[in-house]
């Protein structure tokens, strides 16, 4: 169990956490609370479960990793498990959601957007699994005992 928590007192790991947490933190609270110009719980669910055809309990588990692994990145509790559930949602919204190539789209001539987000953001979370919260986070109070 301490190989969950431990992490190094690095303030850059805390930097990389807390904004890629805010970031999913906002995402998820559009899904979950209707904030942010989001739709919420019920609407996010119906488009997934309807409009997409995803199995209800993967939509769930989608919505809950953005907006509760957003939370555990904000105050680094279980931010390697947190950051594992965000990575599996942008791993699936690549091969379910994304089909117009790695790039933006940039002039507008494409239907959608690329991945280059996604592959930031799973990039950033990799960090995170291999090096933990880094400073200022519940999993370093925990250990640091």
């Amino acid at each position: 169990m301490k190989s969950i928590f431990n992490t190094a007192n690095d303030h850059t790991l805390a930097l990389v956490r807390l904004v890629l947490g805010i970031v999913f933190f906002m995402h998820g609270a559009q899904k979950t609370l209707a904030w942010f110009g989001g739709f919420g719980f019920h609407a996010t669910m119906h488009f997934f479960t309807v409009d997409m055809g995803i199995p209800a309990v993967f939509a769930f588990l989608a919505i809950s990793a953005e907006f509760l692994g957003g939370i555990g990145l904000i105050v680094g509790f279980l931010s390697r498990i947190a950051a594992f559930g965000i990575a599996v949602n942008m791993l699936v919204a690549i091969a379910v959601v994304s089909h117009n190539g790695i790039f933006m789209n940039w002039y507008g001539t494409q239907k959608g957007e690329g991945y280059e987000y996604h592959l930031l953001a799973i990039a950033l979370c990799i960090l995170i699994m291999v090096k933990g919260a880094g400073a200022l986070s519940v999993d370093r109070a925990l250990t640091k005992a």
